[in-house]
């Protein structure tokens, strides 16, 4: 907004619409690029490295994203009213995944055994395949460019599998492919929206006086992975992010860490004393 701005009152100075030419000027000064974009063109002499820079920026300090407590995460897992709400928050809480990813899960993207070999698929462990956008019937929306994996704990899939039974007990000629579907009330069997998980969520912070929505948990990952060390590339491919930009507001450090970091240096300084 303020490069417009700007360039639309040096636009005004160069037509006489009232905006003096000495006011215009002021904006912008003069400089030279030492080091120059890659593919930028310099001239034979060098005339084009001096460019026009705006005087005027605005400049605003980056917050880190709020998150919920990993320690109260089990406490939202165990408030949750039934095996499938309780199966979501505890795959939000672990894996960072996007709502949308969350809703548009197929049964054939979990693969939850030890060896996924038998299923053709070469990944150890139990995890979830997060795919490209499908056209999914509750409207679930898929933000990643390019398909990945997801690492599952295996109290995730404890929580699945108890939720898969109770899906057995009450819907027993449901042949639906979505993970998370209705089997408490109509339209029985048909994938949870967006609307349904809001609700859920509300109904969750309502009980528990925490303040939650998928996207805190996925904060929460994050945070957890960053403070228990996990290198900040393996945080991002875990995330889908796809510029490591995304992770900035992951890395702020908060007081005790900042702590740690002084009394860390204090007593390397004094071992070497």
């Amino acid at each position: 907004m303020l490069g417009t701005v700007c360039e639309f009152l040096r636009f005004c100075a160069n037509q006489g619409l009232g905006v003096p030419v000495e006011v215009a000027r002021r904006f912008y000064e003069p400089r030279y690029l030492t080091h120059p974009p890659a593919g930028f063109e310099a001239g034979e002499d060098g005339q084009f490295r001096t460019v026009r820079s705006r005087l005027l920026a605005f400049t605003s300090a980056e917050e880190p994203y709020a998150f919920v407590d990993p320690a109260l995460v089990p406490v939202l897992v165990d408030a949750a009213g039934n095996p499938r709400d309780r199966f979501l928050v505890a795959l939000l809480g672990v894996t960072g995944m996007r709502i949308g990813e969350a809703l548009g899960l197929h049964r054939c993207d979990m693969h939850l055994l030890g060896d996924s070999r038998l299923l053709g698929c070469p990944i150890p462990g139990p995890h979830v395949h997060v795919l490209r956008r499908r056209n999914n019937t509750n409207g679930a929306l898929v933000k990643t460019r390019k398909p990945r994996s997801i690492p599952v704990t295996p109290n995730v899939v404890d929580h699945y599998a108890d939720y898969a039974c109770e899906r057995a007990r009450l819907l027993p000629d449901d042949g639906g492919d979505f993970v998370f579907v209705n089997p408490y009330r109509p339209p029985l069997g048909e994938g949870m929206s967006y609307p349904n998980a809001k609700e859920m969520f509300d109904r969750l912070a309502a009980t528990t006086g925490i303040t939650v929505r998928p996207h805190l948990l996925r904060h929460t990952a994050a945070t957890t992975m960053r403070k228990a060390g996990v290198a900040r590339d393996a945080i991002q491919a875990v995330l889908g992010h796809v510029s490591p930009v995304s992770m900035q507001p992951y890395l702020h450090t908060d007081e005790a860490e900042k702590r740690a970091a002084v009394e860390q240096a204090a007593a390397w300084a004094a071992k070497r004393r």
